[in-house]
């Protein structure tokens, strides 16, 4: 009983988290040289992880790589040829990355984004 009691508030926990990874993976910005869209109007992309541990290292590269993907998918690449509009996509990526690994509150997942942070400025 205790532990099926654990293991439905694990599952809530995990429906949260998701509600709230989904919620914060938007765009920051489309572009610098179009105007911003309604709060209505910006994509986002729901991120599972209710099947990854996040207390180990291997889960917390797993969930990096889902987030940095959809941050991807939800941030326009219109002209990559043009600069401007390059550098708005960068921006709106690593925003949304950013805030969707503040908001899931796990220090592996934290440690993660920081070594990419690192290796990759």
């Amino acid at each position: 009983m205790i532990a099926f009691n654990l293991q439905r508030e694990n599952m809530r926990q995990a429906r949260a988290r998701t509600v709230m990874l989904a919620s914060c993976i938007l765009v920051v910005g489309s572009s610098m040289t179009h105007a911003a869209p309604a709060a209505r109007d910006v994509p986002s992309v729901a991120v599972q992880y209710g099947d990854l541990n996040l207390a180990t290292e291997e889960g917390a590269h797993r969930l990096y790589g889902r987030i940095a993907t959809a941050a991807h998918k939800v941030c326009e690449r219109q002209n990559s040829r043009d600069l401007q509009t390059f550098a708005a996509t960068k921006t709106c990526e690593s925003a949304a990355i950013a805030r969707a690994v503040n908001d899931v509150h796990s220090p592996g997942l934290a440690a993660t984004y920081a070594m990419r942070i690192k290796h990759d400025g």
